[in-house]
């Protein structure tokens, strides 16, 4: 998960940074009795004469890290250790100790910072010291809510860093609640969520995710789709991966990523398909420009060929002879082409089969008579006889026809009329042929 983990979380949050203000002045001595309760830090003299330098020497450690993460600050940092030390041992009062936590906090941050030089893996591996002072400050009463959202982010990239999956989400989700403004939060909520077992509940953030970002008008980073649709086809959760595929092919339907999910689909997924049900991924891939090699433009033909449609095979191979994909002589396109053509000059004309279609007692003619118009390009006359079969009725496979009606609606260029044809089908495997035929439709300008 290189995409979606390291690349959203390496950048280091800066906890050295955090605004964490510590009043230097103390307060005026005279007041007036209601005036006597300072708004401000209550902290003691003897704490606060020590905390002005240790918190001095901080902030321009700080200064040098923001700078530039590679700057040598270990004489700064062996410099500044007593300091914290002393104003730590000094803390008296509740405000003490915060601002002693955040001393600690700051130092022992910059030490994993110092140490990594950038690398965020060596900066993971040094931030154990970081744990118990972000507990405490979060437990402190003075802690406001952002600085909380800041800590409990914090502890939950540290608990998913080791593998405390259910911890992480506990404070991915408190951070959130928190109101966490950390860009990668949701992302972390989702591999909390999926690591640790719940991956329907991970895909369903993700889909959440990605919803918020498409309503806001930006399109999601692709490793979004393609994280949870992994997740997806591990666990086997077919309808998921499937819908998710829908999703990456919506927002990103380039010609390779037609091509990894329809053959996965047609020829690798959860359904055995028929020879007829792989032609109609074939005519997809056909129109998606993602036909492969000569392999597949062979076993695309030769489908079609078996099933009695030798003009679209024929077809099939002049186009990849075209494209530069199948030999222009030999191979086993070359055998297909020669079948091909002696079917086609043994075949009667398709008008005669039509007459005989529209006088038959039921549709099924008319359906093959249907097929013989498509695989001729002949989108008008295929519609009329898919009509005049689906009417007549008897036919063994009617969604079937309607599929071959949508296609032939969609090559005619009738976007609506297709798109209202094919979700009329209802019945798996044919239904998910459909919605992916659908989904060309609304991506065919981009693909």
């Amino acid at each position: 998960m290189v995409t979606l983990t390291k690349a959203a979380r390496a950048a280091i949050l800066l906890i050295g940074a955090a605004a964490i203000a510590m009043p230097i002045a103390a307060p005026a001595k005279e007041k007036k009795k209601e005036e006597a309760a300072p708004a401000g830090p209550q902290l003691s003299p003897e704490f606060r004469k020590l905390a002005v330098p240790a918190d001095t020497a901080l902030r321009a450690i700080a200064d040098k890290q923001r700078a530039s993460i590679t700057t040598d600050v270990s004489a700064d940092l062996a410099a500044a250790e007593p300091l914290v030390a002393a104003a730590e041992a000094a803390a008296k009062t509740e405000d003490d100790n915060y601002f002693k936590l955040s001393f600690r906090l700051k130092i022992e941050d910059m030490k994993a910072q110092a140490a990594a030089k950038g690398d965020v893996a060596i900066y993971r591996q040094k931030e154990g010291a970081l744990i118990e002072p972000l507990k405490a400050l979060i437990a402190h009463p003075r802690a406001s809510a952002p600085e909380r959202a800041i800590y409990l982010n914090r502890l939950g990239e540290h608990a998913y860093d080791v593998k405390d999956y259910a911890g992480a989400l506990t404070y991915f989700q408190q951070a959130k609640a928190a109101g966490s403004t950390a860009s990668n939060l949701g992302l972390s909520i989702v591999r909390a969520k999926t690591e640790g077992g719940d991956i329907v509940g991970g895909i369903a953030e993700m889909k959440a995710l990605i919803a918020a970002e498409r309503a806001a008008g930006r399109t999601p980073p692709e490793a979004w789709y393609l994280y949870p649709r992994a997740k997806a086809n591990g666990a086997k959760l077919t309808a998921e991966f499937l819908d998710l595929t829908k999703l990456w092919l919506g927002a990103y339907p380039t010609a390779k990523n037609w091509r990894d999910a329809l053959v996965y689909y047609g020829f690798q997924g959860p359904y055995k398909l028929d020879k007829r049900e792989r032609i109609d991924i074939f005519r997809l891939l056909r129109l998606a420009k993602s036909l492969g090699d000569q392999n597949d433009y062979a076993e695309y033909a030769q489908n079609l060929f078996d099933v009695g449609l030798p003009e679209e095979a024929k077809a099939v191979i002049e186009e990849g002879r075209a494209a530069g994909k199948v030999p222009a002589a030999g191979g086993p396109n070359a055998m297909i082409m020669t079948d091909a053509v002696a079917a086609i000059k043994a075949e009667g004309p398709l008008d005669a089969l039509a007459k005989k279609a529209a006088a038959a007692p039921n549709g099924v003619l008319a359906a093959a008579t249907g097929d013989g118009y498509l695989g001729s390009d002949d989108y008008a006359h295929a519609i009329e006889l898919y009509t005049l079969a689906l009417k007549k009725g008897g036919v063994a496979k009617p969604e079937e026809v309607l599929t071959h009606m949508g296609i032939a609606q969609a090559r005619a260029g009738d976007k609506a009329g297709a798109k209202a044809t094919f979700a009329m089908i209802k019945s798996p495997p044919r239904a998910d042929i459909a919605s992916f035929w659908i989904l060309w439709l609304d991506s065919a300008p981009a693909a």
